[in-house]
């Protein structure tokens, strides 16, 4: 299978190109979005091999909607799309377990879930570590999901990502595309994975505006999907 990364990424000058380099040789092209940074991000990444599109709006979901965007205007479509941060908090490497769950059983969307028992100490803060339990378990509650984290690192087949029909263009990408999932009732699996303390600070996490922000936009997903399903 034809197989896509994309990686937004905002001032990640420092771990881009550790990410890139750990990325398994199966994937056939790999996409860096460099949102709106003021460092040396796309440079250090173009380097590295990656094919760097530029994304002057600040927000997560609208660097991977740029990165959507360019596969669309492929001729030759992909079969599996990947996203991935670029703060080198997870293990490149472990992307072949991100999509063996596609590959083997035709599984149309997998998250990697980060694991309390496989987690390095300090590498979610206690706002992460709250919000992924308070989202997960109101999914669990109102559509009966098995997800039991919002993990950034997610493998999805191409058509099914075209067919979710994303449009978050900041903080609730990761919400908005399970929550899609669930509604449409693609068939989901989660791959526990490593997860290590990111290079540099978080620009969601590591501030309380981020953090603050990130919380409305989740509930506010979670609301707008429950007040729909009535």
């Amino acid at each position: 299978m034809k197989i896509a990364v994309i990686i937004p990424a905002h001032n990640e000058q420092g771990s881009i190109d550790k990410v890139i380099n750990e990325i398994p040789n199966i994937v056939s092209e790999i996409i860096v979005v460099n949102n709106n940074s003021s460092d040396n991000t796309a440079a250090v990444a173009q380097k590295a091999g990656a094919t760097v599109l530029f994304e002057p709006n600040a927000g997560y979901g609208y660097a991977c909607l740029k990165g959507i965007e360019h596969l669309n205007q492929q001729s030759t479509k992909v079969d599996i799309v990947v996203f991935l941060d670029g703060d080198y908090s997870d293990y490149p490497e472990e992307l072949t377990q991100i999509v063996a769950p596609i590959i083997e059983r035709n599984v149309d969307f997998v998250i990697g879930a980060r694991k309390k028992e496989l987690r390095q100490a300090g590498s979610m803060t206690p706002q992460q570590i709250f919000g992924n339990w308070l989202a997960t378990n109101l999914m669990r509650l109102l559509y009966q999901s098995k997800f039991s984290d919002l993990g950034p690192f997610r493998a999805i087949k191409y058509q099914k990502l075209q067919q979710l029909n994303m449009t978050d263009k900041t903080y609730g990408w990761t919400v908005e595309m399970q929550l899609k999932a669930l509604r449409q009732k693609l068939t989901y699996e989660e791959v526990p994975l490593r997860y290590k303390k990111r290079i540099g600070t978080s620009k969601i996490s590591g501030t309380i505006k981020g953090t603050v922000m990130a919380g409305i936009k989740i509930i506010g997903w979670i609301v707008k999907y429950t007040a729909q399903k009535k």
